[in-house]
């Protein structure tokens, strides 16, 4: 397929410009992403709710499976909002996360594939995931149920390359069975005042995972949001995050684009809704850092 053609300085326009940023994404043959070393879980947590954790991560799935890698998202939020993202059925009744952390469906039975890409698939969430809390309370090996159906065996299955886990906004029992079912941390930190308020916390209860149920787990990404380049207060909190977590914050910034507020409400990520806009050429520019990150002849950063 013929690379899109940039016209000439005279007719460039933005229209033109964002045209060929949309087709960049749409047609990315030419730059394809390369496949991890191994295997990636993440989770994607922040007890701190409205901070992008789902939108980032149905995003950078989105970015991932569009540039040729096999995605899989696991819905772990009741409220559903990555299944709605990736338009992906969960009314009740439909096969979801809930009877996989119950042991009644295989991982592979409840993963759907999203009209968005052949490549992106989503164990989607439906409302009996609401009370899953409480049921798993009384369960033997509680913490660890998603660990158990995201065997290996289960996995292989659906072939998927990376994993990410959207978690609720709490610290509860299914953040924790995302904790430990993971390696990896992806922490989204909003460009606010308020950005770091609960962190603290969060690293505290990850470090307890780390020393009694996970001891590979570690926080490989930051990814900063909402980023609004009007405001020195953006700056101050990007400066911040970046001073004290160093390289383990991704060189992307998410900026506050009302496209990707805007695509949920359609059923669809950022990436299917307006490809050509900001925000969606961000979320590409983020998921290729993470991508590079996971491959040998990438750029490895540390974890915390």
């Amino acid at each position: 397929m013929a690379r899109p053609v940039t016209p000439p300085a005279a007719d460039w326009t933005p229209i033109a410009e964002e045209a060929e940023r949309a087709a960049r994404v749409l047609h990315p043959e030419s730059n394809m992403l390369p496949r991890p070393d191994n295997r990636r879980v993440l989770t994607v947590a922040n007890q701190k709710g409205g901070v992008g954790k789902t939108t980032s991560a149905v995003n950078l799935a989105a970015a991932l499976a569009v540039h040729g890698l096999k995605t899989l998202v696991i819905d772990l939020d009741p409220q559903g909002n990555a299944s709605t993202a990736l338009n992906v059925d969960h009314r009740s009744g439909t096969p979801s996360v809930y009877e996989v952390l119950l042991g009644e469906v295989p991982l592979a039975d409840a993963a759907a594939v999203s009209e968005q890409s052949p490549n992106l698939l989503c164990v989607p969430a439906t409302i009996d995931l609401a009370g899953a809390e409480i049921e798993l309370v009384e369960m033997e090996n509680r913490e660890s149920r998603l660990k158990e159906a995201l065997s290996v065996e289960a996995i292989d299955q659906i072939g998927a390359d990376y994993i990410f886990i959207d978690c609720p906004p709490s610290l509860g029992l299914l953040t924790v069975n995302a904790m430990v079912a993971a390696r990896e941390v992806l922490i989204p930190i909003q460009c606010e005042y308020y950005a770091l308020e609960g962190l603290g916390q969060l690293l505290s209860n990850i470090d307890l995972v780390q020393k009694h149920l996970n001891p590979g787990l570690s926080v490989s990404t930051i990814l900063l949001t909402m980023y609004d380049g009007r405001t020195k207060l953006a700056d101050q909190v990007t400066a911040e995050v970046r001073g004290h977590f160093g390289d383990v914050v991704l060189k992307t910034v998410i900026p506050r684009n009302v496209k990707v507020s805007e695509a949920p409400s359609y059923g669809q990520t950022v990436l299917a809704y307006d490809p050509g806009s900001r925000g969606a050429m961000s979320y590409v520019d983020a998921a290729k850092e993470i991508a590079e990150r996971g491959s040998t002849n990438g750029s490895r950063s540390g974890t915390l």
